[in-house]
């Protein structure tokens, strides 16, 4: 068996503009001014009070503050059905080709909480196709390996059968540091240059390339990824 673990933001989803948008509120909920969206898309991956904390380095923000004013805006969000993340081109279509294979697990290792996970499934009619949801709720944030080893433990597959497929450098460290192989995207909110020097075997530019990366990490595996996009 073969273990497929995908961050979400950045990687599944393209959910910037929504975690911008909430962390503008949680600054402006403070009075403070929001760092800018280049500093705010760079720590996307990281679980909230690891993002605010680094947003915040050298300044006596309320971490605390922060993190439940992030927390309120985006539920309030949810609520007035502003959830409007997109999953990115092809993402769909691969994800269901992996599903039907009976010798691939799918799961997710992001910085999400699990309730925001639960509403991307439910948004994107996702139902019953992770078999494994690690988040931040119960493992250290990126890049501590901790989430990747819990699914690893969790599937009973082993790290040379397991990929993280991620847009960060977080979740390059994650996966090499689990002992996992690493392939990044191209698409998200780190530099592919970013993606290479943390330890990605390759940077997919689209999922169509998704089938022949997975091919060259498990050649006798011959998984067969839909390139179409939906």
């Amino acid at each position: 068996m073969k273990l497929i673990l995908f961050d979400v933001d950045g990687t599944l989803m393209d959910s910037q503009h929504m975690i911008c948008a909430a962390m503008e509120l949680a600054y402006r909920g403070q009075g403070l001014a929001c760092p800018p969206a280049d500093a705010v898309r760079a720590i996307i991956g990281l679980s909230l009070t690891n993002a605010m904390q680094q947003l915040s380095a050298g300044a006596d923000h309320p971490i605390e503050g922060l993190v439940a004013g992030y927390k309120e805006a985006f539920s309030i969000m949810r609520a007035a059905g502003e959830w409007k993340a997109p999953l990115f081109p092809g993402a769909r279509v691969a994800i269901e080709s992996l599903r039907r294979r009976d010798d691939v697990v799918l799961g997710v290792a992001t910085g999400k909480s699990r309730r925001g996970v639960a509403a991307m499934i439910e948004t994107h009619a996702l139902d019953g196709v992770f078999i494994t949801i690690q988040t931040a709720d119960t493992a250290p944030s990126k890049p501590h390996p901790g989430m990747v080893l819990d699914a690893m433990r969790e599937t009973g597959i082993g790290p040379e059968n397991t990929v993280v497929i991620g847009d960060t450098v977080f979740d390059m460290q994650m996966a090499k540091s689990a002992g996992a192989a690493a392939l990044g995207v191209a698409w998200g909110y780190h530099p592919v240059a970013d993606l290479h020097a943390a330890g990605a075997l390759s940077v997919l530019e689209d999922f169509s390339a998704l089938d022949p990366a997975l091919a060259a990490l498990w050649p006798a595996a011959n998984v067969n990824v839909d390139a179409g996009h939906a």
